[in-house]
């Protein structure tokens, strides 16, 4: 639809908007006619007019009146775009945007759990604390395999209690190894304070 083809569509709207509130408000017989006449021709174009040429308008009239400035993801790449399809990406969105835990399906929970475990274990000082956690989890995982409540299946696999120590010693290893930082020697208040003033 063009623009002038757009503004006359436009009047004949306000036309038989005009007429209509002429008609409610009791008029002549002749009034009437010319309402009745008005609608059916709108009728007739409406019909006439496809459903892409009237979403071409639309959206045209919205860009005219400004309602898609200032959108939110407008010149920025759009978050997801380039991921694989998953399932669960709204439950996961929803907590993402919501900053929610402990809640949500027990297979998502244990996603989560899973992603985080081994920064939880690296928290931990003796290798007894490192198995009573990975067989805790390994028990929710059991746990939640055997419940059939609905919901997304559980992927997540069990974790080997040696397999974890052994990585959670290197890891530790790893830590010790690296050097800290030496901060640099500052002198004593007075000292600063003296070379200020010289």
């Amino acid at each position: 639809m063009t623009g002038s083809t757009g503004g006359n569509f436009r009047r004949k709207v306000e036309r038989a908007a005009q007429l209509r509130a002429l008609r409610s408000a009791g008029g002549t017989a002749e009034e009437d006619a010319e309402l009745s006449a008005a609608e059916s021709e709108l009728r007739e174009k409406r019909r006439k007019v496809s459903d892409a040429a009237r979403a071409d308008y639309l959206i045209r009239d919205a860009m005219a009146q400004g309602k898609f400035d200032n959108l939110k993801y407008s010149g920025k790449p759009i978050p997801g775009l380039g991921e694989g399809y998953d399932p669960d990406w709204w439950v996961k969105g929803l907590i993402q945007r919501e900053h929610l835990s402990g809640l949500g399906p027990k297979a998502i929970l244990l996603r989560t759990e899973d992603a985080e475990l081994d920064a939880r274990l690296d928290a931990q000082y003796t290798e007894k604390q490192v198995r009573d956690i990975v067989g805790d989890f390994n028990a929710s995982v059991i746990d939640a395999r055997r419940q059939l409540q609905g919901g997304p299946p559980v992927v997540t696999k069990t974790r080997d209690a040696d397999v974890e120590v052994q990585r959670w010693r290197e890891r530790r290893a790893a830590a010790a190894a690296v050097p800290a930082p030496v901060a640099e020697a500052r002198p004593p208040w007075w000292r600063r304070l003296r070379n200020r003033s010289s």
